[in-house]
């Protein structure tokens, strides 16, 4: 990355890395305000709605799969809602875009979720993976064309560890279950399915755009750390019991979610690594993070591209979707 006097993160996805470890602002929401005037200020602006999906609606719903909380806002209407809101409003959109980071990712896992939650067996939901990482990679090629240089891409996380699976897809065969973690074999064999074709699908954009910089953020890894050892991250209630929720072994009810007025929340989140069966907390987030600025869980290493003495002299961070 060549240093500048800001920074522009894009992003279609939730953040799960700390950008105040970067000496950078919170990054706004998109609908918060003037996109552009955000962007140019080093502000950041993020484009993510909660459970969107990468697939657009037709796609899931011709598959049986509804979506009624954000329909039809996928990735590629994120995409747009940057075209309109960035590069119709700034006279050098191409410089802008050029001395940003954006993030890509982590998407892709509410296209299973909410498949999964309605009860599609992983069988069939594994045919989706391919058009997934398709429509990522589309993203991608569609940024670099307007311009960007550095895109950070994330994996999806381990769902077989999710307090909403264990719940859902409770069994008594013991054989399911990973002796050391207690997660779900299978799900997480999904999960990796997904990376992996991912960073296939990365190293082949890499051979054609050699003077792109594609960060691969190994999400899965990251967060198995403390799924296996979660004592040594200072999860002292374990990593896959929810802080917030409507009871049961792993206090996830789909029929009461966290926020519902009879849901309970723990008194110590930051010493549980779930927050509500489907969301981590912010303790588990911040070792996430440390693990992929600091860390090995980056492909090339973040901090090599990018290395914190220099991100610390920029300014802020403007773009984030």
């Amino acid at each position: 990355m060549v240093a500048s006097s800001s920074i522009s993160l894009v992003t279609f996805c939730p953040i799960y890395f700390r950008p105040e470890y970067l000496n950078l602002p919170l990054v706004r929401p998109f609908f918060h305000g003037n996109a552009s005037h955000m962007m140019e200020l080093g502000k950041g602006v993020n484009y993510a709605v909660a459970f969107a999906t990468a697939l657009n609606s037709t796609f899931l719903e011709a598959r049986g799969v509804h979506n009624p909380i954000t329909t039809n806002i996928s990735l590629g209407v994120q995409l747009e809602w940057f075209r309109q809101s960035i590069c119709a409003n700034v006279s050098d959109c191409s410089h802008l875009i050029r001395h940003s980071l954006f993030l890509m990712g982590e998407i892709g896992g509410n296209d299973y979720n909410h498949a999964l939650l309605t009860g599609k067996s992983i069988d069939e939901i594994g045919a989706y993976v391919p058009f997934v990482i398709e429509t990522i990679i589309s993203a991608i090629n569609e940024l670099v064309e307007l311009g960007a240089k550095t895109v950070l891409v994330p994996g999806n996380l381990p769902i077989g560890c999710s307090a909403a699976y264990l719940t859902l897809y409770h069994t008594f065969n013991k054989t399911e279950y990973d002796n050391l973690t207690g997660c779900l074999i299978q799900f997480n064999k999904f999960s990796k399915y997904h990376n992996e074709l991912l960073v296939k699908k990365l190293d082949q954009f890499r051979e054609l755009h050699p003077d792109v910089n594609i960060i691969y953020a190994d999400y899965y890894n990251a967060a198995m750390q403390f799924f296996r050892s979660p004592g040594k991250y200072g999860f002292e209630n374990g990593a896959l019991k929810a802080c917030c929720g409507g009871g049961g072994s792993f206090n996830y009810n789909s029929s009461i979610l966290c926020a519902d007025p009879s849901s309970t929340v723990c008194a110590q989140p930051d010493t549980y690594a779930n927050w509500d069966g489907l969301h981590l907390t912010e303790a588990a987030y911040k070792v996430i993070s440390k693990s992929l600025l600091q860390g090995p869980y980056t492909v090339p290493q973040f901090n090599s591209l990018c290395p914190t003495s220099m991100l610390k002299e920029w300014d802020g961070l403007s773009s984030y979707m």
